[in-house]
Order: C-alpha cells, then structure tokens, then sequence
C-alpha cells in the first residue's frame, strides 16, 4: 500500500459527501465555562470544564481541537460526561475559526503555527502533558504538536482524522473550494455548500436556532484560515512513520461510516502506528455530535488504560 496520500485505490469522483459537524444542540453544561486566552498574541476562543470525578482524584486534562469549518461547539456534548469521570475539559476554536482572532493571511495559519498555537496554549494551562483530541483537521493539527514536543502531550486521539490529505472526493472539494473562497468571497461559497449538501442527500437542518448557527460559524471564519486549511486537506503528505517513532500513546478513533478517511484507511493507519482502533458504531465522520455518549466512553476508557499505565 502506498502511504504518500493515504488513499490509495479512491477515485476522486467516488462516494458521497456528508455536513460538516452541526451541533444537535448549544446549550453549555453547567460545568463548563466560555472565555477567552491570549495565546502567542491572539485571542482563542474556549469552553472550559471544571471537573467532577465523583470524589475521585483529579486526572489528566484533555484538549479538544475541532476541524475545518468546525468549532468548540462540536464538542457540547462530550464536555459533561468527559468531566464526569474526572477531567478537566478544554475545547476550543483554533485561530481564524469562528470566535477566535488571528490575521487574514494564510501564511499565518500553517499547520506549524497552529500547533504551536497549542503547546503554548497547553503551557498556559499549568496541566501538562494533556490528553489531545484532534477531530478530522484537528487531527493534523495534534499531530504536528505532538512532532513538534512529544512531551506536552500524554496521549493523542485521532478522531475522524487521517494519515495525509482527505480521500476520494473530498481531496477534490478542498481543492474546489479553496478555488471558489479565493475567487467570490464566504458568501457564495456558503451558497454552495448547501447545495452540494442538498444536491448529495443531506436532510435540511429543521431547528432555526441551529442552522442560524452554522451560516454565522462560517461567516466568521477569517478566510485566510480557511484557504490554509483547505491547502492541507488537499496536499498533506503522510507523516504516520514520524508520528509513531514519539512514542505517545495513541487511540485511531472513527465513526463506522467514516467517509474523509475511510475505515480501511483508518484500519491501516492504526497498524502502522502500532495504535488501538475504536470504532464508533451509527456514526459518521462526527462521531462527537451523533454518537456523544459512545464517543465519550471511547475517550474515557482510552485514557484510563493510559493512565493505568503511567500513572
């Protein structure tokens, strides 16, 4: 099997594609809090948990990294029952997403100063090494942290996430849509999207509050993020070999219908890693959103056997 893309055999006009992750719900659980931390000059956007750990000690902090179009919210429902088993919780929006600053240039916004966006911000903290969470794009981005210093993080869970760029024909869209941002601007590519998503099957989002929600998420993306993000999922290059000669413990979590990296992609990035795989059954590419409870055992379960290990 090649391992330059990570897709080896997926036509690139193959397959369907499915929403980006759309949070069921906004509602903040009583145990978490929303603020904002400057990191390396930029304010990041974040919700943070106090734990509850049912009169247990305290373990590992854990930090939530969300995807391309993506944000701390696609993590809602996994933030109680996390801080439930005695963690402290920290999901954010990466610079140039959503609620986060940072400037309009893509240059700014490489995978190298995203990560080094989260080794300060684990560093500030004061609760290192974590426990990292990258979803899909954030994938990426807690793989790069991890290569940069093995040592911030205790353990890193690639959730939907991938060896190289997306597979079949997301590799395509990510092109197209960087293309598209380029040329017309956010509000014709919103335009797009959904009706790529309608035109692909996708069931219309029936709660006003919520798909109000998506249209203002991706409005206020800096473009300049997102054009460097959709660089990445296009072209990214395999770096599995440098990922598991750190020596962090790692979890390839996936849902079972996972479409950007598909299971067999995740099954062989696994046994290359020398990792665990989990997968999310009635589940897709946002396992966090449609399967919350069975996603957050995933996790939970995870970094038990981890910190079993090393305490």
């Amino acid at each position: 099997m090649s391992h330059s893309t990570g897709c080896p055999g997926l036509p690139g006009n193959a397959g369907t594609v499915s929403r980006v992750s759309t949070p069921r719900s906004l509602d903040l659980p009583p145990a978490a809090t929303a603020r904002r931390v400057k990191v390396r000059g930029i304010e990041l956007a974040l919700l943070d948990t106090v734990p509850d750990g049912q009169g247990g000690a305290r373990r590992s902090t854990v930090l939530l990294v969300p995807g391309f179009t993506g944000s701390k919210e696609d993590f809602l429902e996994i933030l109680e029952p996390i801080a439930d088993a005695g963690h402290r919780v920290v999901a954010i929006d990466q610079r140039g997403q959503y609620e986060s600053g940072g400037p309009d240039d893509p240059s700014a916004h490489t995978l190298d100063e995203l990560a080094a966006d989260l080794l300060t911000l684990i560093e500030d903290l004061g609760d290192g090494p974590v426990h990292l969470v990258g979803h899909s794009f954030g994938g990426l981005v807690g793989r790069a942290a991890v290569l940069a210093d093995a040592a911030a993080a205790r353990s890193l869970v690639l959730l939907d996430a991938g060896p190289a760029a997306v597979c079949g024909p997301h590799r395509d869209n990510a092109k197209l849509f960087r293309t598209a941002l380029a040329a017309h601007g956010l509000g014709p590519v919103w335009t797009a999207m959904k009706a790529l998503e309608e035109a692909n099957g996708a069931p219309p989002i029936d709660d006003p509050v919520i798909a109000e929600f998506m249209r203002r998420r991706f409005h206020a993306n800096l473009p300049g993020s997102l054009l460097a993000m959709a660089d990445v999922l296009a072209h990214e290059e395999d770096r599995t070999a440098e990922l598991a000669a750190t020596g962090v413990p790692i979890l390839v979590a996936h849902g079972a219908d996972e479409d950007r990296w598909p299971p067999e992609v995740q099954a062989d990035m696994a046994a290359r890693l020398g990792a665990p795989r989990a997968v999310i059954e009635s589940a897709a590419h946002s396992p966090a959103v449609e399967q919350p409870k069975r996603t957050a055992g995933v996790l939970t379960m995870f970094w038990g056997e981890v910190e079993s290990v090393t305490p």
